[in-house]
């Protein structure tokens, strides 16, 4: 198997993160909830859930990925965001 570069690896990435936000917003088009029905989740920012070993052996390889899904969340963010609202990520260990 050929050995993946590490710029391959963070388009690649961050690819498929934004491709994974994007299909997200698109498959929630459901009804009405009582937090849409009031505005006030309308007006706050849409959280993100980013879970990778920062800490131990593992920090080494999921330091690029967190730093690939962050660059895509900023990116996200200087476009406008997703419907207009910001992604607010939330990073865990």
């Amino acid at each position: 198997m050929s050995q993946l570069g590490r710029r391959k690896f963070l388009l690649y990435g961050s690819t498929g993160i934004l491709a994974s936000l994007l299909l997200k917003g698109c498959g929630a088009g459901g009804g009405d909830t009582a937090a849409d029905a009031d505005g006030a989740a309308s007006e706050d920012g849409i959280k993100v859930g980013i879970l990778h070993s920062l800490s131990g052996t593992m920090a080494i390889s999921e330091t690029t990925v967190v730093d690939a899904e962050m660059m895509a969340i900023n990116e996200i963010n200087a476009a406008g965001g997703v419907l207009g609202r910001q992604i607010i990520p939330i990073k865990e260990d």
